[in-house]
C-alpha cells in the first residue's frame, strides 16, 4: 500500500512538473508558433521577459544576466536569428547558438511576431 501511495504522489509531482514550464505560454498548442514559445520559455525566459512565452527575465534587472525585455523591443525574424547565432548584438552576456537549426529559425518566427506589443510603434 505504501509504494502505491508514493508511486501516486511521484506520478502527481511529475505531472504538475510538466505543466510548470508552459503554464504561461499565451500561443495556442494548434499555432504554428507554438513550438517557438516553449522553445524561447525553455531558453531564453531566465533572462527575457515576452508575455507570449510567460517569460518575466531575471527577477534583479540590475544583474548583468538579464536580456533585452522584448514586450518593449520590437525585433525581426533576421535581427532575432542574428542576436542567436552571436550571442546578442553585443555578444558580451548571450550565449552563442543557445538555439540551433529550425529550432532557432521557430524561435526567430515567434519573437518576430510577439515581441514589441508595448513598444508603441
Amino acid at each position: 500500500m505504501r509504494s502505491v501511495l508514493a508511486l501516486t504522489f511521484v506520478c502527481v509531482g511529475l505531472l504538475g512538473l510538466t505543466g510548470c514550464g508552459s503554464q504561461g505560454i499565451q500561443v495556442a498548442e494548434e499555432d504554428p508558433l507554438r513550438k517557438g514559445a516553449v522553445l524561447f520559455a525553455e531558453r531564453c525566459a531566465g533572462c527575457h521577459t515576452l508575455d507570449a512565452a510567460g517569460a518575466e527575465g531575471t527577477s534583479n534587472r540590475s544583474t548583468r544576466a538579464m536580456g533585452p525585455n522584448l514586450n518593449q523591443r520590437k525585433e525581426t525574424y533576421f535581427s532575432t536569428i542574428y542576436a542567436i547565432r552571436n550571442g546578442g548584438f553585443s555578444g558580451a552576456i548571450m550565449p552563442q547558438n543557445i538555439v540551433v537549426g529550425s529550432d532557432a529559425e521557430d524561435v526567430a518566427r515567434f519573437v518576430a511576431k510577439y515581441a514589441g506589443k508595448d513598444a508603441g510603434n
